[in-house]
This record gives structure tokens, sequence and C-alpha cells, in this order.
């Protein structure tokens, strides 16, 4: 700073208007300069219906969330605590380490681990937990990573294999999948870093359950991670009190935190280890930043988390479900179904609504896809039934992030959508004998940005082909139908741990064909294709 040195920073917040203190108002200025921005940013009650909102204004429908706790559609809604928290911790410059600290010694006492740090997801959790069993806190192998490592496997169960061990891979470590106990100790060597799981059912019983993972990583002298993203942080810890070493958290789920945090608790040298691979710190961790707003928000959604009547919660959720099958009850071919949950992940009780589409006019696709286009925009789990040959539909609704009223809402549009469905007709199909696509294909991809090339090994004569769709990387069966011209495969390409699908929809002409390509979460594509 140039001139005067000797000034205080309050002096400057002073002359800046900046200094402003937090009171019972939502925003206090004193500074008289800042009086007129601080009224222009009162915080007036919300409840998340408002027609008018700043996702509106930039052209954003937003959902009332009958689906759950998926990240694409923004997790959960965190607890007035967790805002309150954050808009507080706004306010204020710390130390991060000393923040993290604290905290972590708090995150401790609440969950019963030696320690805890906040992470800015589960996933980074994974990842920063992988890099402090890699490395340790050894500064020079820190700054060396992801070349040069001594420790740089990690050993997962196959059965769990998931999307999230990402977070394990992308250290550049190597996975090593293991089926049997003999196995697990045969693969045990002096690149072990650590042992990951994820916590579900599969995990809880078998000879590579996780009790039995924490009694051979004790033995063997490996570290546990549990991975228990989605599930409920009780006390005691249930994956602790089993010997694992460490286990991750989503601050965005059940917690109802900050949705961009996590939780890492357990040994309290391998959880400040974490925290030091992470920003601030300049090493391999240092894009996963976890600002002081979502640290203090994260905290308070753990503090709220012992402090909430959870059976209530359960009952007045079950009571929204009752709500809306009492609104549905009479119509036309409809049963109910209640799933229970079967482990500690987004639990809750679920309303499954079963009909015969012949009877109601509007399969469970159609309903999903009408509720998603009305207003309000509605999201449930995912409806079922295909005109005209799969006409039994049904949809699920998730109440565990909704919201007093909306209850009313969905069985509203529910009902409006099951007696005033709307006209749908069958899909045309086209006419004409189906052309011959059997043979060798050279498949060119076109992504949204930069080209892939495949192939396409198909098999069978008439309507019904199958054969395999051979990428750059991976690999998958098959299938499909032929109408005329027109061609549609799919196929599940085994990507380890993440198998993801593909919907090829286009034209046959000749030697060649193209069209249009899904892959679901990750977008749309063209393709065209050489017969060789």
């Amino acid at each position: 700073m140039s001139g005067d040195k000797s000034r205080s920073r309050r002096d400057v917040l002073k002359q800046s208007g900046a200094a402003t203190v937090l009171a019972a108002a939502p925003v206090v200025a004193a500074a008289p300069q800042a009086a007129e921005a601080a009224a222009s940013i009162s915080l007036k009650p919300l409840t998340g219906l408002e027609t008018d909102n700043l996702f509106t204004r930039i052209g954003v429908r937003p959902i009332i969330n009958g689906r759950g706790t998926y990240t694409i559609i923004s997790g959960s809604r965190s607890l007035p605590e967790v805002k309150r928290a954050m808009f507080e911790a706004s306010h204020y410059y710390v130390h991060l380490d000393e923040m993290m600290n604290a905290v972590g010694q708090r995150l401790g006492e609440l969950t019963g681990a030696e320690w805890g740090i906040a992470t800015n997801g589960a996933e980074a959790a994974i990842c920063l937990a992988t890099i402090a069993c890699i490395a340790d806190a050894n500064v020079e192998k820190c700054q060396a990573l992801p070349f040069v490592k001594a420790r740089d496997q990690v050993i997962v169960p196959s059965y769990s294999r998931n999307p999230y061990d990402l977070g394990v891979r992308m250290v550049g470590a190597e996975i090593v999948e293991v089926d049997t106990q003999e196995e697990l100790r045969a693969k045990v060597s002096a690149r072990t870093a650590m042992i990951y799981v994820m916590s579900g059912p599969p995990a809880e019983k078998g000879p590579l359950s996780i009790a039995n993972l924490c009694a051979l990583g004790k033995e063997l002298k490996i570290p546990v991670l549990v991975d228990a993203a989605a599930e409920e942080p009780i006390k005691p810890n249930p994956h602790l009190s089993a010997g694992a070493t460490l286990v991750c958290y989503s601050g965005g789920k059940c917690l109802r935190g900050p949705q961009s945090s996590g939780m890492l608790s357990g040994n309290k040298a391998l959880c400040k280890a974490a925290y030091y691979q992470a920003a601030p710190h300049h090493a391999y961790g240092r894009a996963l930043k976890c600002s002081k707003e979502e640290t203090m928000g994260l905290l308070a959604a753990v503090e709220q988390w012992y402090k909430r009547d959870h059976e209530a919660e359960q009952r007045m959720w079950r009571g929204w479900l009752a709500t809306i099958e009492n609104r549905l009850q009479g119509l036309p071919s409809t049963r109910f179904e209640y799933l229970q949950p079967v482990d500690l992940s987004n639990k809750a009780t679920r309303l499954r609504i079963h009909w015969d589409a012949n009877v109601l006019k509007i399969t469970g696709t159609e309903l999903v896809a009408k509720l998603d286009a009305g207003t309000p925009r509605i999201l449930v789990e995912g409806g079922t039934g295909r005109r005209p040959d799969q006409m039994a539909s049904y949809l699920t609704v998730m109440p565990y992030m909704m919201d007093p009223g909306e209850d009313r809402i969905i069985a509203d549009a529910l009902y409006e959508g099951l007696t005033k469905p709307g006209v749908y007709t069958n899909p045309v199909v086209p006419g004409g004998a189906p052309v011959a696509v059997a043979g060798n294909w050279a498949v060119t991809v076109t992504y949204l940005h930069g080209t892939g090339e495949q192939k396409f090994l198909l098999t069978g004569g008439g309507a019904d082909v199958t054969g395999q769709h051979l990428g750059e990387l991976y690999s998958g069966q098959m299938k499909g139908v032929v109408h005329g011209d027109e061609v549609e495969l799919t196929s599940r390409m085994m990507v380890p741990g993440n198998p993801f699908n593909w919907v090829f929809k286009g034209k046959v002409s000749g030697n060649s064909m193209g069209g249009t390509a899904t892959m679901g979460e990750y977008g749309a594509a063209t393709w065209t294709a050489v017969r060789t």
C-alpha cells in the first residue's frame, strides 16, 4: 500500500465506505455511502415459487423437485441457517488455515470423528483423500504429482466401481479391482496407497463388506476411505465404528448445505494432509477451492443435522405422499406402491403411481414430459411406457426435497395430466421392406467440438439388428431396428464404473448412413457411416 502505512485497516474501511456490520436487519451499513446499496439488497422472504425471479429473468425455468437430490437439478434446497451462515461469512475476511483448523475441530466434535474438513463436494473429498494417502503431507511429493509417486495404486472391490471413483483416477492413481479377500491380499504391494469403497447395500455383506475391508486395512496398514456421499451422517458413525480411516459426505444432499460443499472426516492427520493439498495452498488440489462461505455453510448444515427432528421429517414426507395418493384415488386402472429406503442414502419413502395408458390415454413417459413442460415446472422420477407396445406405465414421486404445499401442486398437476391428457398418437413407422444394414461400418461421430472414429459390426437381417459397437477406447453390444430406410441403434459402452448409453438414429442410403446420436448427460452429436 502506498502512502501513510500507519493508517489502520479500520481507517481504510471507513474511508472506502466498506465497513459493515451484521445486525438484526439483513444489512446495516456503518458508512453513509453504503446505505443506498444496503437498502437495495434487502433480503425478503422467498418461497421458491415466485414467477419473477433471478432465473426467469435470464430465461431459466425453476423446478418443483419431486425427483430427489440430483446434482443436475441443483441438489437440495439449503437450510435457512445455511443461507444465514453463508451471508454472514461473506462480510468478513479470515485466515483460511485458521478457519479450517477451528472448523475441523468442530466437525470432529459434532460427528464423533477425530477431525473433519470442508471440501467443495464429496468428489473433491475423494480426490483430496487419495492425494493424502499417496503423498501424505510431503511437500515434495505433493508438488511432483501426478507424475512422481511411490504409492500410486488404490484397491477397489469390483462391485464398488462407480462414476465417482473418478476422484481417485484424477490424481493419476491406478485402480486395482478385486473380487475376493485372497485377491486383495495378493495385489497389495508397496504401491498400494488406499482402499476405496462406496457405501450401500452391496457393501454391507460378503467377504469384501466395509467391515471386512476395514479389518483387512487395519491388518495390512492401508487406510480405507468410505464414500458415503448421499448418506445421513448418523452418530456414532457406522463406517468409522467399523474401522474406516476416512469417510466422505456430500454437503448438498441430505445435509441441505451448500450444493458445492462436502465433508471429509476421520483420521486427524490424514484430514489435515488432505486440506493442505487443496486451495488456498499451491499443491495438486489447488483447483479444489472451498470458500469461507461454503465452509461455514457446511458447518451450519452439520450443526443443524444433529438438531433436526428426523422422525418428524419422515412423517411429514409420508403425509405429502398420502396427499398425492388421495388426489388420484379412484382414477381408473391406478394403483399405488410405496418404496421404502434400503440404506442411509436419500432416506425417504417414495410413491410409485401405476396405471394403464390404454385406459388413461397417456404413458408415464408422456406425463413426465408434460409435467416438465408445464407451469409450474415439475420434475419427478423417470416415467415408463411406450406406444404402442408398452402401455403399462408408472412414475415415482420422491418427497425428500419438496417444501410444504408442493405436495398439493404435484397432486393437482398429476390429476390434470391423467384426466386431461391431450392427444397422443402412435409413432409413424416408415413403410417398405427394411434395408440391409448387416456388415462392417466405419463411423465418424462429430461432437460439439472434435470428432471420433468408431466401428459398427452389425449382423442380422430384416428389421432386427445386433452387433458390436467399437469406440476409440471402449466398446459395447449393439442392437437396433430398421424400418424402411430408417435405422435406430442403441448400445451401452462399458466404461469401468460408469457405462453410458448411445442412441444412433438416422437414414440408410446404399453403403452409407447417418443421422443424430444422443449420449444421455453428455449431449448430442451427428454421425455418418460408410460400409467397409
